[in-house]
C-alpha cells in the first residue's frame, strides 16, 4: 500500500526553515519576529485564520499587530514591522479565471502582476494596465492604485476593479467574507469596494479575491526604447534642458486616442557616481502613428541637449535594459524584457506627482543634490530620482474611485538601495530626505496636494517621513498628501468595516469617530 502524501503545515513558527524568508518581504530593511506566519490557500481558509488569529492572546503584548503578505513589496514595515505578531500570507491563492457569474474576470489577491501578464492574457487576449516589476502582489498594488506602462493609454488598475472579496472583523471579532460591488446596491458594500481603488492596501480586512470588467486589450506589439547618457557630457543647462524638455513632451501629449498620448516614459536621474542618465520608452506600433511618435518624442528630448545617446551600462533603480536601437516586439515579450524586482536589497522611497513641467528651482535642487554641488563625496550608482510618463487615460477615469490625483502629468519615485551589511544606511537615508526636501523646498519639503505644480504623494510608494515635522514642514497632513478630499469618506468606510481597528499601520487609515 503506498504511503499517504502528507502536505507541509501552513503555519510557519519560528525554528521551520521557510521562517526567515516569510518574516520578510522585498524591502531587507524590515524582517519581523512574528508568533507565525500563516498561508492561506482559499477565500474560506483565509476567514478561519483571521477568525482564529483575532480572539488569540498575544504571547508578547507589545507585538499585536496581525498583517497580511502578498508580494512582499511593501516598502516600509507596514507588513514585517516590529510590533507584528502574526503574517496571514495569501501568496498561494494565485487563480486567475473567468467568472461566469459577476460576467467578470477574478483575479486572486496573492496572483502578481506576471501572473495576469503570463495567466490571464494568453487565454483571454486582456490585461491589466500595471506594474512592470513581475513579483508585486495584487493585494497590495491594487488597492494603492496601481499603474504601469499601459497606464497613459488605459488608465489605473482600479478604473477596471468592478468586485472585491474580503474577510472582515466586526465589533464582535467575528469574521466574515463579503463580497462588494461597484454597482452594489447596499451603499456601504458598494463604499467597501470604492476604498479598494485607491485607498491602500491593509486597511479594511484580508483581500481574497478581486474581479474586474471591461479589461483592455493590449498592443498586438509595441516598439520599446533604452538609451542613456554619459554624466560627464552634461552642464547644468543641458541638465535643465532634458527635464525641461520631458515635462513639456508629455504636458503636450495627453490624448489618449493619440499615438502621443499613449507613449510611456521612465526618465532615470541617477546619481553621478551612477555614470549615466537612463531613457526607457514603449508605444503602440498597432496604432499606425507609433513609430512616428516615438521619433518625435526622442528628438524632443534627446534632439534638446548636446549629449551623445548611448547604451545602458549598469543597473538603473529596477530596470536594466541594453538594447542597441528602439525595437519592435509582442506586448508580452517586451513586458517580459522589463520584468524586474531588482535585488533582494535595502531601499528608501518618495513620491510626488507633478501637474507641470519642473519650475526652475525643483532642476536646480535635483542638479545640485544629484551629485554636483551637493553629496559630491556621496557614491551610490543606486541612488536616483525616476520620473515617470502619467495622466493621459489616467486623467480621464471610467469611475469614480479613491485616486484623486486625476489631472497630473508627471509621477516622481525617489529611490535609494543599498545591502543590509551595509554600514552607511544613515548616508543613504540622509541622501534622499535632503534631496526630496530641497526639490519641494517652496512647499515645506513635501509636494504639497493641489498645488499649482505638485499634487501630493502616492500611497503605493509609502514614507513614514511625511508624518514627522521634521521633514513635512508644508502644513498638510500625510492623510492629505495621499488623499485629499477622500479621507474623510475613507474613514468611514474604515469605522464601519473594521471597527476594532485590526488593520494598521504606521500610515493607516483612521477611524472615523461614531455619530
Amino acid at each position: 500500500m503506498s504511503e499517504m502524501l502528507t502536505l507541509p503545515t501552513t503555519v510557519i513558527r519560528p525554528g521551520d526553515k521557510r521562517y526567515p524568508s516569510l518574516s520578510r518581504g522585498f524591502n531587507q530593511r524590515w524582517i519581523a519576529a512574528p508568533e507565525y506566519v500563516r498561508l492561506v490557500r482559499t477565500p474560506q481558509e483565509t476567514r478561519a485564520a483571521l477568525a482564529e488569529a483575532v480572539n488569540e492572546v498575544p504571547q508578547d503584548p507589545s507585538r499585536t499587530r496581525i498583517t497580511v503578505r502578498a508580494g512582499g513589496h511593501c516598502y516600509e514595515d507596514f507588513v514585517c514591522g516590529e510590533d507584528v505578531r502574526v503574517i496571514l500570507d495569501v501568496s498561494p491563492m494565485c487563480g486567475v479565471f473567468y467568472d461566469s457569474a459577476l460576467q467578470a474576470y477574478c483575479v486572486e489577491a496573492g496572483a502578481t502582476n506576471w501572473h495576469v501578464y503570463s495567466h490571464l492574457y494568453p487565454v483571454s487576449g486582456k490585461t491589466l494596465p500595471g506594474g512592470s516589476c513581475y513579483s508585486v502582489g495584487l493585494g497590495g498594488h491594487i488597492p494603492a492604485g496601481g499603474f504601469g506602462l499601459l497606464s497613459r493609454q488605459h488608465g489605473l488598475t482600479v478604473d477596471y476593479l468592478y468586485a472585491v472579496e474580503v474577510a472582515v472583523v466586526d465589533a464582535d471579532r467575528k469574521v466574515k467574507l463579503v463580497v462588494a460591488r461597484r454597482d452594489d446596491q447596499d451603499a456601504r458594500l458598494a463604499d467597501l469596494l470604492w476604498a479598494h481603488a485607491g485607498g491602500g492596501g491593509g486597511n479594511f480586512g484580508v483581500v481574497t479575491r478581486f474581479w474586474f470588467r471591461g479589461l483592455p486589450e493590449p498592443p498586438r506589439q509595441v516598439l520599446l526604447t533604452a538609451l542613456a547618457w554619459d554624466w560627464k557630457d552634461f552642464t547644468k543647462e543641458e541638465f535643465a534642458a532634458l527635464l525641461t524638455a520631458y515635462g513639456e513632451y508629455f504636458q503636450a501629449h495627453q490624448d489618449a486616442s493619440t499615438a502621443a498620448g499613449k507613449l510611456f516614459g521612465l526618465l532615470k536621474l541617477n546619481h553621478v557616481s551612477n555614470g549615466q542618465i537612463g531613457l526607457l520608452a514603449q508605444v503602440d506600433v498597432d496604432d499606425p502613428d507609433g513609430r512616428q511618435a516615438m521619433a518625435d518624442f526622442l528628438e524632443a528630448v534627446d534632439g534638446r541637449i548636446g549629449p551623445a545617446a548611448t547604451k545602458m551600462r549598469s543597473v538603473m533603480g529596477e530596470h536594466f535594459v541594453h538594447m542597441d536601437v528602439p525595437r519592435v516586439m509582442p506586448w508580452l515579450t517586451a513586458t517580459q524584457a522589463l520584468n524586474s524586482s531588482g535585488e533582494n536589497r535595502c531601499g528608501k522611497y518618495k513620491s510626488a506627482y507633478l501637474r507641470k513641467p519642473f519650475t526652475e528651482r525643483q532642476i536646480d535642487a535635483m542638479w545640485a543634490y544629484l551629485g554636483n554641488e551637493e553629496y559630491t563625496d556621496y557614491v551610490n550608482k543606486q541612488a536616483l530620482i525616476q520620473v515617470d510618463s502619467y495622466g493621459s487615460a489616467i486623467n480621464r477615469p471610467l469611475h469614480d474611485t479613491a485616486v484623486r490625483q486625476r489631472d497630473s502629468i508627471l509621477k516622481l519615485q525617489y529611490q535609494v538601495y543599498w545591502t543590509k551589511q551595509d554600514p552607511d544606511e544613515d548616508a543613504h537615508l540622509a541622501w534622499i530626505r535632503d534631496t526630496y526636501r530641497a526639490t519641494f523646498a517652496d512647499t515645506g519639503g513635501v509636494p504639497v496636494a493641489d498645488g499649482d505644480v505638485t499634487d501630493g504623494c502616492y500611497i503605493g510608494y509609502p514614507d513614514v517621513d511625511l508624518n514627522d515635522e521634521r521633514w513635512n514642514g508644508s502644513g498638510q497632513s500625510w492623510e492629505t498628501l495621499y488623499y485629499k478630499d477622500a479621507y474623510a469618506k475613507l474613514q468611514d468606510v474604515k469605522r464601519h468595516w473594521d471597527p476594532l481597528n485590526v488593520f494598521r499601520h504606521a500610515q493607516s487609515i483612521r477611524p472615523a469617530a461614531a455619530e
